[in-house]
């Protein structure tokens, strides 16, 4: 515990020195983990080296290799470069060990590819003020060095780099003023599907109490076709998917192989089915033994009946990427048949759709198969899966209508982001405007207080689910709770299932 403009706090470690901001005291760019050079390259993160004196915490760490940073491009304008990629953010209302505050992780989203937490969206003054809690914020390896299984290194390597900056704060969060037995977990996207994971792994047991995973993909891979993947992304540089071949690449450079594979997905439908039609090839993979089994089949064994769940999604998921894709308003019939064949349920998943909503336009259901392929049916039968292995969870729809656009996008996907967190820049800025409306600020405000009263006692203010009743909570401007789905979509429902997925053929 420290006074003063500078706040200084002793981890486990080594001393290390904030900032006074806005009522709190924020730390940033500790490191968790060594910097993955040398032989370090594609292993598992390793306990950081202690040091001597007191580190300034002042800056974000660099962000991990990413696509975005292009062969040759540098870090972001502001961010220090260097390997310290696996670095942890605080945010406190003090620093007293004595106090004992929940604590909230955020866990990046970003198809598994993209992402970093000095992404300004993820700032965790407003959640750790309002909710008078710490916040925590970190990084993680994320495309080919976090996710491409390759020959010689541990499987899920982002995911144990989230299991290392767990058990730091396990270690060290109670000199920051937090609780380590009031831990947690929230993220979205490749962050909630990251939170699946981490409920199904046995190195993330007792690392966290709770979890909300905010639109979980459904996409795990069977070790099949991770490894064909694989191949097809080491092959497009002439080598091999090994530590051998792959350590040779530097680590800013290597993440262009994965944009040009992405180019080329849709080469692969015949091998790789649906996955080769989403807008990454890196997910995470059931190897056995990182991840022994999916997580839908895990929970439902019971894995983590111990942690209470928030799990859920927006209604209209992938309207963002019909826009990012070009598509709004240029979806026909032979685009929507496509989808509904290679995402709806089988056998007949085009004839389910189309009689369950046999209103709809082309573009609603090429939208509707995919968000519920893709986000829907996993987050949903996630907290299915829960309850079915004894544990609890509740269940939740953002309903809402991003502004901008004239609401052209409607609940898409990333828009719970700006909400969650009550930051308005980046993706927040084109889905709700750079000012938010009072309507914004009232549904964020909302989003806000669910989400820490769930992390302080369990409770986000609704009843939780159960197989019978179903019932949902639909957040919006006036929220409801519902029972879901509805009759005519159950049979899509039931016959949506989720497991590692296959290589489609040989």
């Amino acid at each position: 515990m420290s006074s003063g403009e500078f706040p200084e706090v002793r981890t486990v470690a080594g001393a290390v020195r904030g900032r006074r901001e806005g009522g709190l005291e924020v730390f940033r760019g500790i490191p968790f983990a060594q910097p993955l050079v040398g032989e370090a390259r594609f292993a598992a993160p390793r306990r950081v080296d202690a040091w001597d004196g007191v580190r300034e915490a002042f800056a974000f760490g660099p962000p991990p290799p990413q696509e975005q940073m292009g062969p040759e491009a540098e870090p972001p304008a502001g961010l220090p470069g260097g390997d310290d990629w696996l670095t942890v953010n605080v945010w406190t209302p003090e620093t007293d060990p004595a106090a004992r505050r929940p604590v909230m992780v955020w866990i990046y989203g970003g198809a598994y590819k993209f992402g970093s937490a000095d992404d300004p969206a993820y700032d965790g003054s407003r959640l750790s003020r309002e909710g008078d809690l710490i916040v925590v914020t970190l990084n993680y390896r994320v495309g080919v060095e976090g996710f491409a299984l390759i020959e010689g290194a541990p499987a899920n390597r982002g995911l144990l780099d989230q299991v290392a900056a767990l058990e730091w704060v396990r270690e060290n969060i109670t000199a920051f003023g937090g609780d380590p037995d009031r831990v947690t977990v929230f993220g979205e996207s490749a962050g909630a599907g990251s939170i699946a994971a981490l409920m199904a792994m046995p190195r993330a047991r007792g690392l966290f109490r709770r979890a909300i995973a905010q639109s979980v993909p459904g996409t795990f891979f069977s070790g099949a076709l991770a490894r064909d993947i694989a191949e097809a992304l080491a092959g497009g540089l002439g080598l091999r998917p090994t530590v051998a071949d792959l350590s040779g690449v530097d680590p800013r450079k290597l993440p262009e192989a994965g944009a040009v594979l992405t180019a080329r997905m849709r080469e692969y439908v015949h091998r790789w089915g649906p996955v080769a039609l989403t807008p990454t090839p890196f997910s995470p993979v059931v190897d056995g033994d990182v991840l022994p089994t999916a997580p839908w089949q895990a929970l439902a064994n019971g894995a983590a009946r111990d942690v209470e769940l928030i799990t859920g999604h927006n209604r209209d998921e992938y309207r963002l990427f019909l826009m990012l894709g070009g598509l709004l308003g240029r979806v026909d019939e032979s685009l929507a048949s496509m989808a509904l064949g290679l995402f709806g349920p089988t056998p007949d998943g085009e004839q389910a759709y189309r009689t369950a909503f046999p209103d709809a336009s082309a573009e609603y259901l090429f939208e509707l198969v995919q968000s519920d392929w893709l986000f829907r049916m996993p987050s949903l039968h996630l907290a299915e899966a829960q309850v079915a292995g004894g544990g609890r969870a509740h269940a939740y729809e953002l309903t809402w209508a991003a502004p901008a656009n004239n609401g052209a996008l409607g609940a898409c996907h990333g828009l719970d982001v700006p909400l969650t967190f009550g930051t308005y820049g980046g993706l927040g800025a084109m889905l709700v405007g750079p000012i938010p409306s009072p309507e914004t600020e009232v549904l964020s405000a909302r989003f806000r207080s669910a989400w820490t009263a769930f992390a302080t006692g369990g409770d986000p203010g609704w009843p939780a689910y159960d197989a019978e009743r179903r019932l949902v909570q639909l957040l919006d401007t006036e929220p409801a709770v519902t029972a879901y789905p509805e009759e005519a979509a159950r049979r899509l429902w039931e016959h949506h299932a989720f497991a590692a997925l296959p290589l489609t053929s040989a």
